[in-house]
């Protein structure tokens, strides 16, 4: 059964029960993001001290690292709708590398904290930093599992141009995750 560029344009990529599940994230993230802005509207200047004491280039290294990722997943998918499927594995095993090296420079950064006793309890800073940042950092692992098996099911040639749902599905929940990560850096990093 071969599908128009027309009817692909206009369905929904991916499940619908995963669009509810992105949105339900969203908004746990997004009121998580509220109650940061509220906090540091209240603490000031001790938020930009405490905030000094996070590296903005391991920050920006670890955007750099998502993006790529969610860019190589882009690329996986671009594939399978133009019936490559097997061609995105490849692409999905670069964006699981990539997401892997996020996962390494947020350990040593947590170590690296931790280490300088910057813990959950330091300050309403840092509080807010672990509930915000670890809460994305367990979205990532199921993320990177999902690559993996995603590459394996694409080496297998499951996905073809008429069936690739949980692959959108999937690819779009990385997207989610880019995007949280893309509020969090400069809310984390780089506010003064």
């Amino acid at each position: 059964m071969s599908t128009s560029a027309d009817e692909l344009e206009k369905r929904l990529p991916g499940d619908l029960a995963m669009w509810f599940f992105i949105l339900a994230e969203l908004t746990v993230f997004g009121l998580l993001i509220m109650t940061f802005a509220v906090t540091q509207r209240v603490s000031g200047s001790a938020f930009a001290t405490s905030r000094a004491l996070l590296d903005g280039s391991t920050g920006l290294a670890l955007t750099l690292s998502l993006l790529t990722s969610g860019f190589f997943a882009a690329r996986a998918m671009l594939l399978v709708r133009r019936g490559c499927g097997r061609d995105a594995c490849g692409w999905l095993l670069a964006a699981l590398a990539c997401g892997c090296i996020y996962v390494v420079l947020k350990g040593r950064e947590y170590a690296h904290l931790l280490d300088a006793g910057l813990g959950l309890e330091y300050d309403r800073f840092f509080t807010l930093y672990w509930i915000l940042s670890g809460f994305h950092f367990l979205h990532v692992l199921p993320g990177l599992l999902l690559f993996g098996w995603l590459a394996l099911r694409c080496r297998r040639g499951v996905y073809d141009r008429g069936r690739h749902s949980e692959l959108e599905s999937c690819v779009l929940y990385w997207h989610m995750i880019d995007l949280v990560w893309v509020l969090l850096f400069p809310l984390l990093y780089l506010q003064r």
